[in-house]
């Protein structure tokens, strides 16, 4: 489907600006149901000349928590034209530290400065002891973990002043000390601190075929209504020393078949979403992403053209 028919963007998103140090209050269901795509340095040109054709823009925090430099040119340009997902990767929200002060200051100054429409972290663990892994490491799904990362979400929501859209992980193994299932354990999060939830439908097909479950169940069980945002990417497939085949989030490639037909079922359960565009590495020149582009905006089309005949 074409762009004039399913569009990758809206004349409400256009031209947008919004002040700097104005307070936020974003909430889920704040950016657009459109197509979205990730601010990648490498592209950093495409975005100051004239902007891709998308509904808004998702820059990673750690990213832009310097104290100037020209990557601020970039920030503040797209934030003047798009509404701002902001992702966090570095909280450690699941590590049994305290959060980082420090970093949680600069994270609400960045705030402040892009006054995004929401802000995304992940289920995961990233530092120790004052040791930081370049990783997003997973947790046991337990009562005490439970407990640790809801009072972390509730300190960087109160921190932000803002709602915190919660990420489901890919994983590769599994705890023994888990007695909560992942669905029910994202679930009760969301109930007790009040944050809503990001479903990244790329990982929850990586994690279905990792430890054998339905990734069609797990859609059909996830509580969609609390869903702010979905991303989508790609994957790759490995072997581990057994000869077992593991598929590695990667952002690498293009989106896999089964990830599209995972999206799909998402959207027509939940209703039109923000659908974001990951590609981290190996990332090809904008227009060859157009093509993935489209395609989420021509889902987002046919559910409501679905829901519109239903009504």
């Amino acid at each position: 489907m074409n762009s004039a028919a399913a569009p990758l963007a809206s004349a409400s998103t256009s031209g947008r600006r919004r002040p700097v140090g104005a307070r936020s209050t974003a909430s889920p269901g704040a950016l657009p149901p459109l197509a979205g795509l990730g601010v990648r340095f490498d592209h950093a040109n495409a975005w100051l000349e004239h902007g891709p054709e998308v509904g808004f823009a998702e820059i990673h925090a750690e990213n832009f928590m310097m104290a100037g430099g020209p990557a601020f040119e970039l920030l503040d340009a797209v934030c003047e034209q798009y509404p701002l997902s902001l992702h966090g990767v570095a909280l450690s929200l699941g590590g049994t530290d305290p959060l980082d002060l420090d970093h949680l200051a600069r994270l609400r100054r960045l705030v402040e400065r892009c006054q995004p429409a929401s802000f995304s972290e992940h289920l995961a663990w990233s530092s120790h002891e004052g040791v930081y892994f370049n990783d997003l490491l997973p947790v046991a799904y337990d009562s005490p973990t439970l407990r640790r990362v809801a009072e972390h979400i509730d300190q960087t929501q109160e921190a932000l002043g803002m709602t915190l859209l919660l990420e489901n992980p890919s994983t590769y193994v599994e705890f023994a000390a888990s007695d909560w299932d992942e669905v029910d354990f994202l679930e009760e999060l969301a109930r007790r601190t009040g944050c809503g939830l990001l479903l990244d439908v790329n990982n929850v097909v990586v994690s279905a075929a990792n430890h054998g479950f339905s990734a069609s169940y797990y859609v059909h069980r996830f509580p969609l209504h609390r869903v702010g945002e979905i991303h989508i990417a790609g994957h790759d497939e490995q072997r581990d020393a057994a000869g077992v085949p593991v598929l590695i989030d990667s952002h690498g490639s293009n989106v896999a078949e089964t990830t599209w037909a995972l999206l799909d079922q998402a959207l027509e359960l939940a209703g039109p979403r923000p659908v974001l565009l990951e590609r981290d590495n190996d990332v090809p020149a904008i227009e060859e992403l157009r093509p993935e582009l489209e395609r989420i905006a021509a889902a987002l089309t046919r559910v409501e053209i679905t829901n519109a005949l239903a009504s």
